[in-house]
């Protein structure tokens, strides 16, 4: 199974969008479950119960710096993964993506976590 996948199952086994990203990159980060549940655990739906980044995102930003092999460590990383996502899944604010105000949703959550890890592959550790 792609890491993409597992963190997709992760999502279904009872982990929030940010714990799921965490997790499927946790044998790069040395993340043990208890740290992965408790550092995600606020950004199930998103920072701020929607009104803030998406927490798929917010897992994807806290793997970067946490991959040893992920170099240099500086915000550049950052807006390489926001590009990436914002491209990807229409937004970056979890609200916007579900379309909680417009009706019109832009990606899934099991897609947002999957976009989360492929910018975190493609932008950061396939370069």
């Amino acid at each position: 199974m792609d890491r993409s996948e597992l963190a997709v199952s992760y999502k279904h086994d009872g982990y929030n969008c940010c714990q799921a990203v965490l997790k499927a990159f946790s044998d790069l980060t040395d993340m043990d479950d208890a740290m992965v549940r408790n550092i995600g655990s606020s950004f199930g739906i998103g920072m701020g119960c929607f009104e803030g980044t998406c927490g798929a995102l917010i897992g994807a930003s806290i793997v970067a710096g946490c991959i040893p092999s992920v170099n240099p460590k500086n915000p550049s990383n950052g807006k390489l993964l926001l590009s990436y996502f914002s491209q990807a899944c229409g937004d970056t604010i979890c609200k916007n993506i579900k379309g909680i105000e417009s009706g019109n949703m832009l990606c899934s959550c099991d897609n947002c976590v999957r976009h989360a890890v492929y910018a975190i592959e493609n932008e950061l550790l396939h370069k």
